[in-house]
């Protein structure tokens, strides 16, 4: 993790804690097994652990949080949220798609373990995250495990993460120029939506009030904005070394990001922008949403 100001310390160690929770979730959820299907479980494995800033699922552990949520049920759902995002990124490095080697500083899955196995693990990983949001474990409440579920499959489908996936290969392939708000869109469904998700679901578990549910939300949804921006100025500016994955990529392949409409300047500037306003959506939540707000200020200025 990037070395924060000493006024971030407390988020520094609060996320250093939830990747190591979070991690223990995981190896309990994901188990190593034995058998034909013991090289899924490995690449399952290789995939959603040891690595990556855990940003959803703390954002579910911290949302969580506000509402007085236990922690081992805020953590099954943080770990459900980070198999699912780890999905994601297995296909999305696969040569179909983006074709990249390297995530986060270590060979991609279709490397390490080659390109079937890798669709496959990607599919359990997603599967499985339901199955673990879908058991009495994680809350007491059916209406609540129902709720998770229908949100995550939301930000996931058509509408979410794989609906923005689609856009981008279409502008890909089209090789033409995006306005803004074309831009703005397609990064909001493919990364936005599942960060909104993560917290709101912090405030689903507690079953919050509806101002403090939608506050969340709206948080999310800037941070995520933000956070992407933040993102294309990495791949932008940043060495491979440092950003532990293939940087310069975006302009190679000629995607459509804001970085490359807008230019670094007012790239930067809008990514301050809408983290200042994820920020100020936690105002209903007081002091207790300090860590939330640190997080918003750190989205924008890591440097992996």
């Amino acid at each position: 993790m990037d070395t924060l100001p000493a006024a971030d310390e407390a988020l520094r160690v609060a996320m250093a804690e939830a990747a190591a929770d979070i991690d223990l979730a995981l190896d309990m959820l994901i188990p190593p097994s034995e058998g034909p299907e013991a090289r899924l479980f490995d690449a399952m494995r290789y995939a959603s652990m040891g690595g990556g800033k855990r940003l959803r699922g703390f954002l579910v552990l911290e949302c969580a949080r506000q509402f007085s949520v236990g922690r081992d049920t805020a953590l099954r759902t943080a770990a459900a949220i980070e198999m699912l995002h780890a999905y994601s990124l297995v296909h999305d490095d696969l040569p179909c798609m983006d074709d990249d080697d390297l995530r986060r500083g270590k060979p991609t899955v279709h490397k390490a373990f080659d390109e079937a196995t890798a669709v496959l693990a990607g599919d359990a990983l997603q599967a499985n995250a339901f199955y673990v949001l879908s058991e009495p474990d994680t809350h007491a409440d059916p209406a609540v495990r129902i709720e998770l579920c229908r949100n995550l499959a939301r930000a996931a489908g058509p509408r979410g993460m794989c609906g923005g996936q689609m856009m981008d290969m279409l502008a890909e392939a089209a090789g033409g120029p995006m306005e803004e708000a074309q831009i703005g869109r397609l990064q909001m469904l493919k990364t936005g939506k599942l960060i909104e998700f993560a917290a709101e679901a912090g405030a689903i578990l507690g079953k919050a009030p509806l101002q403090m549910r939608h506050a969340l939300a709206a948080y999310g949804r800037d941070l995520g904005a933000a956070f992407q921006i933040a993102d294309d100025l990495l791949d932008a500016t940043s060495s491979p070394e440092e950003a532990g994955k293939r940087t310069g990529k975006d302009e190679a392949a000629g995607k459509a990001t804001l970085v490359g409409l807008l230019g670094l300047p007012r790239a930067r500037s809008q990514s301050q922008r809408l983290a200042a306003q994820a920020a100020a959506h936690l105002d209903v939540l007081g002091d207790r949403a300090d860590l939330l707000r640190a997080l918003a200020a750190y989205a924008i200025a890591r440097r992996n």
